[in-house]
């Protein structure tokens, strides 16, 4: 489990001596809970979060321990170095909207005929129970040619989950290369 301190001072002057430290500034929040400023130590938080297996993972911060996930994050744009993370707890009865990735399985048949696969959505906005949250969805792109794309109504979802998108947005698609 990964273990996190809370911040007591949220100022500039804090935060630098924190980032010197090695500490990765993170914000922990959700709905009808106060939000906690807490700061991880940078290199453990990256290991955690490669060796997660599911999208939910927990942390222990002070004496909370909270099941999270990754809402957004913030690098250094010259030495992409991780900065801030905010966090959203996943509370198991509450209906509310988290971001889920998007994986693309096999090998279109469109590549051959020079074509790229892109993805136009990488993740996809979700309504459902922190209980019910999928860990990704997969989809099957060995069927897709150039010009064919997998649309949001395409996908097919768990029970009491609901895709925010419209139905009629492209997720993965192959396209001729030019």
């Amino acid at each position: 489990m990964l273990e996190g301190i809370v911040r007591d001072s949220i100022g500039k002057k804090a935060t630098k001596a924190l980032r010197r430290d090695g500490y990765l500034i993170a914000n922990i929040y959700a709905k009808g809970m106060d939000n906690i400023n807490a700061a991880f130590k940078s290199n453990e938080f990256i290991k955690a979060v490669r060796a997660k297996e599911t999208l939910a993972f927990p942390v222990k911060v002070g004496d909370q321990e909270l099941k999270v996930v990754i809402q957004e994050y913030q690098k250094d744009p010259v030495t992409m170095q991780l900065l801030h993370v905010d966090l959203r707890v996943v509370q198991d009865d509450v209906v509310s909207k988290y971001l889920v990735p998007v994986k693309a399985v096999g090998t279109p048949k469109g590549l051959k005929n020079k074509g790229v696969l892109i993805y136009s959505k990488k993740r996809l906005l979700v309504k459902c129970a922190g209980k019910d949250l999928p860990n990704v969805f997969e989809l099957d792109v060995s069927d897709l040619d150039v010009g064919d794309s997998i649309l949001v109504r395409d996908i097919s979802v768990p029970e009491n989950v609901k895709i925010m998108e419209a139905d009629r947005v492209s997720v993965v698609g192959v396209i001729k290369a030019k």
